[in-house]
C-alpha cells in the first residue's frame, strides 16, 4: 500500500506570470510579455526567423499602409497581419536611457583664458628660475591650471556628437558644433551622425518554393539617438549590418522570386513593395541601437548558378503557358463574337457541325505559331 504523503502532488508547470501572458516571439523573456492570452492559447512561431514581414505599399514608410498581402495568398482579403518582432517590443519596453544635451559653455574665451592663465605660469616658471625666488611654485600651480582647464576643450565637427560620462554616468551629448567646453574630468566618446551607406553580401538563401536564389541589398542608416548607440548595443554598427542581412534573408524566405499568379507578391515583379517592407523590418529591428534607416534597396537578386539554367527554362516555359492563355482567351472571345454576329444579321444559317467546322478553323487561324495555308473547298462540307 502506497503511503498518500509519498505522491507528489499535480502541479502547475507554468508561474502566475505565464498564466496570463501572451506569447509575442520565440525569445521572449517572461517578465516583458503582455497580459492577455493563457498557456493554452495559440503555439507561438518557433522558427528562427519569425514570420514574414509586411510588404510596403508604394508610397514610403510612415504613410497609410496597405492592406498586407502574405506570399503565397491569392490575393489581400486572406491576408493576415504578422506580429511585431519581439526585438522591437523588448527593446522598447527595456530602453529606459535616451539622449540629452549635456552642459556646455562656448569654448573660445575658455580657451583664451587658459592660454593666458599658461603663458602666465611660463613667465613665474622663467623668473623664478632665473631669480631662485618663490615664483617656480605659483608658476607650477598656474601652469596645471591652465592644463587641467584646458583638457575639457572639445572640439565637435559637423555630423558629429560627443557622448559625454562621468565617472561611467552617462550625463549627455554634445551636439553643438565648434568649440565646446565640458568638465575636464569628464570622458567624452566620439560618435558619427553623418548618413552610411551598409551593403550586405551576397547571400545564398531559398525562396518561400525552396528555390536556391542569391540577393544583396544596400541599407542607408544615420544614428539619432547617441545614447542609445554607445550604451544600448555593444558596437552599434555591427549590430546594424547583422541584423540588415538577417532581414534580407527572413525577406527572400518569405516570397517568391518569380509567380504568374494574381495577387502574390514576388522578389521579382514586386521589388518597390518589398524593399519598402524590408526598410520598414530593419528599421523595427535596429531601433534599439537608436539608428534610423533611410531606405533599404536590393542590389542583386538571381537564381543561384546551380540552378539558373534549368530555373531559365522554367521561366520561358512559364511564360510561354501564359502567353498561350491569353491568345487562347482572345481567340475564343472572337469567335464567340463571330458566331453571334453571324446569327443577329441572319446573312448565314449555320447548323450545329457547320458551327463546329467554323469554330475550328477560326482557332487553327488565330492560335497558331505559323501562317496559315489557305484551302478551298469546292465542294460541299458533307462531300
Amino acid at each position: 500500500m502506497t503511503d498518500s504523503s509519498d505522491e507528489i502532488p499535480d502541479q502547475d508547470p507554468f508561474p502566475p506570470e505565464w498564466e496570463r501572458a501572451e506569447t509575442i516571439g520565440p525569445w521572449a523573456p517572461p517578465d516583458l510579455i503582455a497580459e492577455d492570452a493563457s498557456p493554452n492559447g495559440p503555439v507561438p512561431d518557433t522558427s528562427p526567423d519569425g514570420p514574414p514581414f509586411e510588404a510596403v505599399q508604394p508610397g514610403g514608410i510612415g504613410r497609410e499602409p496597405a492592406e498586407p498581402v502574405q506570399p503565397g495568398a491569392p490575393g489581400p482579403e486572406s491576408a493576415q497581419l504578422p506580429p511585431e518582432p519581439a526585438l522591437a517590443v523588448i527593446a522598447e519596453k527595456t530602453a529606459t536611457l535616451s539622449e540629452r544635451l549635456a552642459t556646455v559653455v562656448l569654448g573660445w574665451p575658455i580657451a583664451l583664458a587658459t592660454v593666458i592663465i599658461g603663458l602666465l605660469g611660463i613667465g613665474l616658471l622663467s623668473a623664478g628660475a632665473a631669480t631662485g625666488g618663490a615664483g617656480l611654485g605659483l608658476g607650477g600651480a598656474l601652469l596645471g591650471i591652465a592644463l587641467f582647464i584646458g583638457g575639457g576643450l572639445t572640439p565637435v565637427a559637423p555630423g558629429q556628437a560627443r557622448v559625454v560620462q562621468l565617472y561611467g554616468r552617462y550625463i549627455g551629448t554634445v551636439r553643438t558644433e565648434g568649440l565646446q567646453w565640458v568638465n575636464p574630468l569628464t570622458k567624452r566618446r566620439k560618435v558619427s551622425t553623418r548618413i552610411r551607406n551598409h551593403e550586405t553580401g551576397v547571400t545564398k538563401v531559398n525562396d518561400v518554393n525552396g528555390n536556391p536564389i542569391e540577393i544583396a541589398a544596400v541599407v542607408v542608416w544615420r544614428v539619432v539617438d547617441t545614447a542609445q548607440a554607445v550604451f544600448g548595443v555593444d558596437d552599434f554598427v555591427s549590430f546594424v549590418a547583422i541584423q540588415a542581412e538577417t532581414a534580407v534573408r527572413r525577406g527572400a524566405g518569405s516570397y517568391p522570386y518569380d509567380t504568374h499568379l494574381d495577387g502574390v507578391l514576388s522578389l521579382r515583379q514586386n521589388a518597390e513593395e518589398i524593399t519598402l517592407g524590408l526598410a520598414a523590418e530593419i528599421a523595427e529591428r535596429v531601433r534599439p541601437a537608436g539608428v534610423e534607416v533611410l531606405e533599404a534597396r536590393l542590389t542583386k537578386l538571381a537564381y543561384a548558378p546551380e540552378i539558373a539554367t534549368v530555373m531559365l527554362r522554367r521561366q520561358q516555359a512559364s511564360a510561354v503557358v501564359a502567353a498561350r492563355q491569353l491568345i487562347l482567351d482572345g481567340a475564343i472571345g472572337m469567335v464567340e463574337g463571330a458566331l453571334d454576329r453571324l446569327a443577329a444579321d441572319g446573312a448565314v444559317e449555320l447548323d450545329e457541325e457547320r458551327k463546329a467546322a467554323m469554330v475550328s478553323n477560326l482557332l487553327v487561324v488565330l492560335c497558331s505559331d505559323h501562317a496559315t495555308q489557305p484551302i478551298v473547298n469546292t465542294g460541299t462540307l458533307y462531300q
